[in-house]
């Protein structure tokens, strides 16, 4: 489906009020950061520590596993959870199949997550809600990217690099195979958000002053041994 065509129909989805609840209850799931929320109880606000970045890689760095774990749970279950209800509940023959709103409820929460309505709109990167958007929507292509991310860390250790080439591949993966029109715009939208907002770990990349997890490049440790 050209962009062209599907314009019109998405204008006609945002008219529809249930369309419209369904994506404002997406993008506010995806606001509700788990980092910030189990940070609250933990009386840290993780946005000061480390990166400065409210996901779980900085989750981990500084809170420790267990806090990382609860975070990473907590974005997943948000985006699986917005994609969820846009399926059970999308209005039929407003233009949008029920497909189409189940990714575009999964790209608002993920909107959510990056730009927080409760957290002054400082949020993390996307990639756990997007993951969780996915398990409901494209559960097939999961393992694909996990294997893509865990590959480039073991051979580079930058966790920022992995998420990226593993959003960039979903086009990819998408495209192979032969994705409807809602899949394929989900995918290519979801790999430039995700580029957007690691965009300062490619800077530093550049820079050579991007962080690494050392203990996770596993070519690195097999030549040492």
């Amino acid at each position: 489906m050209p962009f062209s065509d599907l314009a019109p129909s998405l204008s006609a989805a945002i008219a529809e009020p249930r369309s419209l609840a369904l994506f404002a209850a997406a993008y506010a799931l995806g606001s509700v950061s788990g980092s910030l929320v189990l940070g609250k109880l933990r009386g840290v606000d993780i946005r000061t520590q480390g990166s400065g970045n409210a996901g779980g890689t900085n989750a981990l760095r500084t809170q420790g596993a267990r806090f990382a774990l609860g975070v990473v749970a907590i974005d997943i279950g948000k985006g699986a959870l917005a994609a969820w209800l846009a399926l059970r509940y999308a209005p039929l023959g407003d233009g949008l199949s029920v497909t189409a709103h189940g990714y575009l409820a999964a790209f608002a929460a993920v909107l959510g997550h990056v730009w927080p309505l409760w957290h002054g709109f400082r949020g993390g990167k996307g990639v756990a809600t997007l993951v969780g958007g996915l398990l409901v929507l494209w559960p097939f292509v999961t393992p694909a990217l996990l294997l893509v991310w865990g590959a480039t860390i073991a051979l580079s250790g930058y966790v920022g690099l992995a998420s990226v080439i593993a959003a960039l591949s979903l086009p990819l993966l998408a495209w192979y195979s032969d994705a409807d029109a809602p899949r394929l715009w989900f995918c290519v939208a979801a790999a430039a958000l995700v580029l957007f907002t690691h965009r300062g770990n490619l800077a530093r990349l550049r820079a050579g002053t991007e962080s690494r997890f050392s203990r996770a490049r596993l070519l690195h440790r097999w030549r040492r041994g």
